[in-house]
């Protein structure tokens, strides 16, 4: 297991890696991009490409031993105990239009497990950071969750995959239910900020389905360090899993309540 020692300097690394990407992307928003289509509305442009490759360089200068787990690319299979977790453009469609609304995600996994995560907004300069059993930060100041304990008074995020056009399971009925329960629901586009939003009490809940790994490794760490919880029914959290339900604790069983609601009308 890594030392508390060994843990700051795996967070002062991707920090450096985060902000260096983050410069990239602040300087390719809003300029002519190459976008090509990985489905039929999931984007990918050069400016994630640049990014990850920046990333992964100042990783393996570091950490040549560790394992890497990208969203552009295949990397070569290490066998270690660590894995880095990297999504280089968290929120490329947005980043596309010109929306400065996107983060570069890190996590760091020890022999399956979460350990460190850090998740930078390059247009707000907001470096959120968690290392498990250190507490979470934003900018170096400590995060907690939000204390709205009534659904009725609450804010959620949410979002929906890029399948949500032609597969049933596409989480409409769960944004209607909520949205008749909530005082509001916000719908951003960037599970890492929604879940870093969540440990900074901005958001009292957030849930979502058809994640990636690296859409939600660093941000469950990071609204665990925070104070809340995270889980979708009942069950364990699980970065491969199919869904998520992140809340501040207070809300989370009757968050679960209204997920366990059948469909709605059509």
């Amino acid at each position: 297991m890594l030392s508390p020692k060994e843990l700051a300097a795996n967070r002062e690394v991707a920090e450096a890696a985060a902000r260096a990407a983050g410069t990239i992307l602040r300087n390719k928003l809003g300029s002519e991009l190459r976008v090509s289509y990985k489905g039929a509305v999931d984007l990918v442009t050069d400016a994630d490409r640049t990014a990850e490759e920046a990333i992964v360089k100042l990783v393996r200068e570091a950490f040549p031993e560790h394992d890497i787990l990208a969203e552009e690319q295949d990397y070569v299979r290490r066998e270690s105990a660590w894995r880095r977790i990297i999504d280089p453009l968290d929120g490329t469609t947005n980043f596309a239009h010109g929306f400065p609304w996107f983060a570069v995600s890190i996590a760091l996994e020890e022999q399956g497990e979460v350990v460190c995560w850090v998740v930078y907004q390059p247009c707000t300069d907001e470096m959120f950071s968690a290392v498990k059993g250190q507490g979470a930060l934003l900018n170096q100041r400590p995060l907690r969750v939000s204390t709205v304990d009534q659904l009725d008074k609450a804010l959620l995020a949410t979002g929906f995959s890029y399948d949500r056009k032609t597969s049933d399971i596409n989480n409409y009925d769960h944004f209607i239910h909520f949205q008749q329960v909530a005082q509001a629901c916000r719908r951003p586009g960037v599970a890492s900020l929604d879940l870093a939003a969540v440990a900074a009490g901005r958001f009292d809940g957030y849930w979502e389905m058809k994640l990636k790994p690296w859409d939600v490794a660093a941000g469950m760490l990071l609204v665990q360090e925070a104070g809340g919880v995270t889980d979708f029914d009942g069950s364990k959290a699980d970065i491969y899993g199919p869904r998520i339900l992140a809340s501040n604790g207070l809300l989370h069983s009757e968050m679960q309540r209204v997920l366990c609601q059948g469909r709605s009308p059509r």
